[in-house]
């Protein structure tokens, strides 16, 4: 079964451009395991006035990006992006899950 999930996260002032440019070489093998995993349909946007950036995918059962940190590659890429976003000690994003309110299909 499908699900969808959203959530956000916090850029740092300053780092939209290389927050888009290292997502738009973004290394396959984090792809494969993001599909792997289930992950599709995933799409990440950037609020200007507030520097958030707001992600939104389908999940199938199992997990989703945000929970994929025992994995060396996304331990890698916490670590890749840590200095541009806002991040946990373990340098994985801070993230807060968003509850969805409306849907059209």
């Amino acid at each position: 079964m499908k699900k969808r999930v959203s959530f956000k996260m916090f850029l740092k002032p300053g780092c939209e451009n290389e927050y888009e440019k290292r997502h738009n070489e973004i290394w396959p093998e984090l792809q494969a395991l993001l599909k792997e995993s289930g992950v599709s349909d995933y799409t990440i946007y950037w609020d200007r006035d507030t520097n958030i950036l707001f992600a939104h995918q389908t999940i199938s059962e199992g997990a989703g990006s945000q929970d994929l940190g025992t994995s060396e590659i996304v331990k890698k890429w916490w670590n890749h992006m840590a200095d541009i976003m806002e991040t946990n000690p373990d340098n994985s994003p801070i993230s807060v899950p968003l509850k969805e309110v409306f849907h059209l299909e």
